[in-house]
């Protein structure tokens, strides 16, 4: 990702040696047009990037010690809770696992992200791109991220050729090609423009990039092969409800105290930003 990255950084300072000539020879409406859509994709970014991307709450110690008696009661032989329970979405069981650092048992589609180290609603991945995960509150953000992106990307790539072109004409196409980064530019289209397509089909498909990773819903279970639950069976009906559904609030209280546990063990980071109290509650509306 990072050398995407690079790639278009690249890109970028091509376009700014290339826009002085083709506003000359050409129009004053390009750099507009590029100003307008670098605006746009820094928006995305910094909406993605300082967005709660669904941030569960840790359980209290008291919530914590709630569940163990509740499973000691129902006949458990172990401390320990068990590591997964199964619930019905849309008539197909779903396991959810128990998380041991957030001490409650994860909703579906959630994870613990290891960099975070926090439980993330809809995990998607942690991205370096943006500095933060990307869930169930931010994906959407992203997703208008990578596409304004691929959109400034392809702008500036045509702005490339066009520059290439006029130029050729005067001092001849080597001498052009000689001094043009167009493969940097070629690259860095085409890897941007992949990654939107991948996306795009996460989006159609209402799938995240961790279980399209995991195959979570192409495994097979006896002779039935299991299918993504959460899809509507329409890519239209899918996309609408990605990227244009209720924004769900955010959980985390950000103007919180947190007391250090001293049960804790050396070395575990706890965030102030994840503790908080209800995460029996975020359980609720898992079983439809």
């Amino acid at each position: 990702m990072w050398g995407s990255a690079e790639c278009f950084l690249c890109n970028q300072m091509s376009f700014v040696c290339s826009c002085p000539y083709l506003t000359r020879h050409l129009t004053l409406a390009i750099p507009i047009i590029a100003g307008f859509l670098f605006l746009f994709v820094v928006s995305a970014l910094l909406h993605t990037s300082l967005s709660d991307p669904g941030i569960l709450p840790r359980a209290t110690p008291e919530e914590a010690a709630h569940l163990e008696r509740q499973i000691d009661n129902s006949g458990g032989s172990s401390y320990r809770p068990p590591r997964t329970r199964e619930v019905l979405i849309n008539g197909q069981p779903v396991k959810l696992k128990y998380c041991f650092s957030c001490k409650m048992f994860r909703p579906p589609r959630t994870s613990h992200c290891s960099l975070c180290d926090n439980c993330v609603e809809r995990f998607d991945h942690h991205c370096p791109w943006v500095g933060n995960c990307v869930g169930k509150r931010n994906y959407r953000f992203f997703y208008m991220f990578l596409l304004s992106l691929s959109f400034l990307t392809a702008f500036i790539f045509a702005c490339v050729i066009t520059h290439l072109t006029l130029r050729s004409q005067r001092i001849g196409l080597l001498n052009v090609l000689q001094e043009s980064p167009l493969l940097i530019c070629f690259f860095s289209v085409w890897s941007i423009l992949g990654l939107s397509g991948f996306h795009t089909y996460l989006v159609a498909s209402n799938l995240t990039t961790n279980e399209d990773i995991k195959g979570s819903w192409t495994t097979k279970r006896g002779c039935e092969e299991t299918g993504n639950p959460y899809s509507y069976n329409s890519a239209l009906t899918n996309c609408c409800a990605v990227l244009c559904g209720p924004m769900p609030p955010s959980l985390i209280d950000r103007r919180g105290y947190l007391e250090m546990d001293t049960e804790q063990q050396p070395g575990h980071k706890c965030s102030p930003a994840s503790q908080g109290t209800g995460a029996e509650a975020s359980l609720v509306g898992c079983a439809l």
